[in-house]
């Protein structure tokens, strides 16, 4: 039987497209759907706080990056801050929402852009969740000796779903011209980048490193509909055989079937079944929220977390809101990527010293998810003091 190592995640890299866009130009940069002015796009702002985001595209929609290749520069930045050539990587595991094609994977796409030789890979497709889900695979693979360096990257290009030839014409505008909530409220909280990390059985030299000490995924989506999809109509999200490829793409399109939407509704009883998971890891001795030094919580909007931190304080479960570590107001919510450019500004902002501990804590809505990556600062030794 093989001994399981341990692993380090020994730099991360990150990938924020263009200027920042402020919130004046947002729209310039989206599209007014039927040329007309959002109505809920002020509101929208003021409920998630984003301050400036970034966007792969420029004013007229022309793409000024893939998501591919984003995650693809996002895995050379976290070689780089490793120290490490890309002929060294052996296992890529690749997560995103949307990936640039229908077929193949994610994650064939990010090894082509690197063009780095042959090596082992995995998609992971999901919401924000699948960043963790392809992190785990890439630890697993380290862990048991399957890889001597592993990469785990996952990159979103939201914007181009959000273009005006996406709704008009279709089922989502009603007789006034105005788009749906479920559809409109995502345009103004979704971003483009990428991020990424790498992973080493040894930690960095001269440097502080992560030590992976474990990662959680628990699945609720056997409780609830869809909370956020694209590919049904919000009446029939449950029924997959009222799914888009059954319907035809055009038939699909007409029916607003191939947008990207939210229920909002639904969305508040799932946050509480998030609280519900963190408060059984708690129960259970799997999170200690005193001994928490950085809190990484992927969150998409400012009225999410207060929300999350009302029902926290509520339970006796809440980390130090001093703790805590989120960039969203000037990187706006990108998704999959989310928690590694979150883990990379953390990173240079706020390094963590050896012994102190990091805890990621990825929600997501896709159909009720939430996962947790528990990380130690350790020194080139692999000491925590």
């Amino acid at each position: 039987m093989s001994v399981l190592r341990p692993v380090y995640i020994t730099g991360t890299g990150a990938v924020l497209p263009g200027d920042p866009v402020g919130v004046d130009a947002m729209e310039d940069y989206l599209g007014r759907v039927g040329g007309r002015a959002s109505a809920l796009g002020r509101r929208a702002l003021r409920w998630n706080g984003i301050e400036t985001r970034h966007y792969a595209l420029t004013p007229d929609g022309t793409p000024t990056h893939t998501n591919a290749g984003m995650c693809a520069d996002a895995v050379r930045g976290a070689a780089e801050a490793a120290g490490e050539p890309l002929s060294r990587l052996n296992h890529l595991a690749a997560a995103t929402t949307q990936g640039d094609l229908l077929v193949p994977g994610h994650a064939a796409q990010v090894h082509a852009a690197l063009a780095c030789g042959p090596l082992e890979i995995a998609s992971f497709q999901s919401v924000c969740g699948s960043a963790l889900m392809a992190a785990k695979s890439a630890w697993q693979a380290v862990r048991t000796g399957e890889a001597g360096t592993a990469a785990a990257c996952a990159g979103e290009h939201a914007s181009r779903w959000f273009r005006p030839h996406f709704f008009e014409g279709t089922a989502l505008i009603d007789a006034k011209g105005r788009l749906a909530m479920e559809a409109e409220y995502l345009r103004w909280t979704l971003s483009d980048g990428a991020g990424a990390i790498w992973l080493s059985p040894k930690p960095a030299q001269g440097a502080v490193s992560l030590r992976v000490d474990w990662i959680d995924i628990v699945s609720l989506a056997d409780r609830f509909d869809p909370c956020m999809w694209a590919g049904a109509t919000e009446a029939d999200r449950h029924d997959l055989t009222q799914a888009w490829p059954f319907l035809g793409p055009q038939a699909a399109f007409s029916a607003g079937a191939v947008a990207l939407q939210q229920d909002f509704t639904l969305l508040k009883t799932i946050i509480r079944a998030w609280i519900g998971v963190y408060l059984e890891k708690v129960d259970a001795g799997r999170i200690d929220p005193a001994a928490i030094d950085h809190l990484l919580l992927h969150y998409s909007a400012r009225s999410l977390r207060e929300e999350i931190v009302r029902l926290l304080t509520d339970t006796g479960a809440m980390i130090d809101e001093a703790r805590w570590f989120n960039p969203l107001a000037r990187t706006g919510n990108i998704g999959s990527a989310s928690i590694w450019v979150m883990l990379d500004a953390l990173l240079r902002e706020r390094p963590p010293e050896p012994g102190q501990t990091v805890l990621a804590v990825v929600p997501e809505s896709g159909r009720g998810l939430v996962g947790f990556m528990h990380m130690t600062a350790v020194d080139q030794n692999g000491e925590t003091s």
